[in-house]
């Protein structure tokens, strides 16, 4: 049996409303075919525009079985290489972040332009053509600061996530961002549990207290639902008439991305242990005190928080059955500075203890999912709308990409 027979006929035993079948979070071969169909054919996120401002900029990334480098070029350009020399197969951008006038192989010392094309190949004899022998390309854009990458030969179309997001987070200036922390967290969990945790707070109350303090997971929203709640349209309506678009938007097609806006507890105004702003700069221009969290994600890689003082990024790179990189970035305004605009502490508190109670999470539900013995149960109709979106997504698009 081939590993697409098989992952499509585990797909295809998954029992509505219900978690995913054990081999789903565990087969090596299932695993394979989720790097073949999804993470080597989606957009990925890999970083944002403003952490390469100038030429020669670079930052790397491990999309499955492929090393990327996005590079700033001469010409302002992003673009994103196989980050394998076309020499002996080395990666030419060892670290995951730098600066450099060319892009130089620590092997042979072949080296590539900004723009991926082969300058200097030494030893090579006089008839060398360097032409046909640049960095090979893969697929980049951009939408407000968030840069995407695909390594499919032909990519899917970027333009509905483009057009549907570009209103939710325009607002919120990102490209006049910095990264103040990035956090990298290593979960001993498939990358499919990191994504479930995420789309619930069922487990919020006994599992986060240092977000609870502002967090309040609003059901209405939790899901795909539209339930009436008077408190919250009332919230969205004082956010839209700021410029702030916040109603759910979906993608109604495939349910790979989502955005909606979001209050929080009572007097808490952003992700901190008082409530109180972590940043004294804002990033929007709306006046309105508290504008909650906008909260967008993008299958299968990346969710989002926006905030009136800062901004959190989170980036899933798969590494493994079993075992996920999570990237966290707190973004504030380029000027605020640190120990004046904000204290670091006081920043990343509520997130850094979030994200390693997270680990403990997906690390015990990874290794009981494992035993033999472990049986899916049954959604929350009330708690894990989310979650179990999120499972339907997976499930259909890997059942129609495997041919189900």
């Amino acid at each position: 049996m081939t590993n697409q027979t098989m992952t499509l006929d585990f797909v295809q035993q998954r029992k509505p409303r219900h978690a995913l079948p054990r081999e789903l979070y565990s087969d090596p071969g299932v695993y394979r075919e989720d790097l073949a169909q999804l993470w080597h054919k989606e957009w990925i996120f890999a970083g944002h525009t403003f952490e390469l401002e100038k030429p020669g900029q670079y930052l790397t990334l491990q999309i499955g079985d492929y090393p990327i480098a996005v590079v700033r070029g001469t010409d302002g350009e992003l673009r994103a290489f196989h980050n394998s020399c076309r020499h002996r197969g080395s990666k030419v951008c060892q670290e995951a972040s730098g600066k450099a006038a060319k892009l130089v192989c620590p092997y042979h010392k072949w080296t590539f332009d900004l723009d991926g094309r082969l300058l200097f190949a030494g030893n090579m004899g006089s008839d060398f053509n360097t032409e046909g022998y640049g960095l090979k390309p893969a697929h980049c854009e951009v939408v407000e600061s968030y840069i995407f990458v695909c390594v499919a030969e032909t990519a899917p179309d970027f333009e509905p996530f483009r057009e549907a997001v570009t209103p939710f987070i325009a607002p919120h200036g990102l490209e006049e961002c910095k990264v103040a922390f990035e956090s990298n967290l290593i979960e001993k969990g498939n990358w499919k549990l990191v994504f479930e945790n995420n789309r619930e707070c069922y487990h919020c109350d006994g599992a986060h207290p240092e977000l609870m303090n502002s967090f309040v997971e609003n059901l209405s929203v939790a899901g795909v639902a539209d339930n009436e709640d008077p408190e919250l349209e009332a919230f969205w309506d004082r956010c839209e008439a700021a410029g702030l678009p916040s109603r759910m938007a979906m993608d109604e097609t495939a349910g790979q991305f989502r955005m909606t806006r979001i209050p929080l507890s009572a007097k808490a105004v952003s992700y901190t242990m008082d409530g109180k702003p972590a940043v004294s700069r804002r990033l929007d221009k709306s006046g309105v005190e508290n504008i909650g969290a906008l909260l967008y994600f993008h299958y299968p890689n990346t969710w989002n928080h926006f905030l009136g003082d800062h901004a959190l990024s989170f980036r899933v790179l798969p590494l493994g059955p079993d075992e996920t990189l999570v990237t966290t970035k707190w973004l504030v305004h380029k000027d605020a500075q640190e120990g004046v605009d904000y204290d670091l502490d006081h920043l990343t508190r509520v997130w850094l203890s979030t994200n390693d109670q997270d680990r403990k999470l997906v690390e015990g539900t990874q290794a009981g999912v494992t035993s033999p013995a472990y049986e899916p149960g049954p959604y929350s109709e009330l708690a894990e709308n989310g979650v179990c979106q999120f499972d339907d997504w997976y499930c259909d698009t890997m059942g129609r990409k495997l041919g189900g």
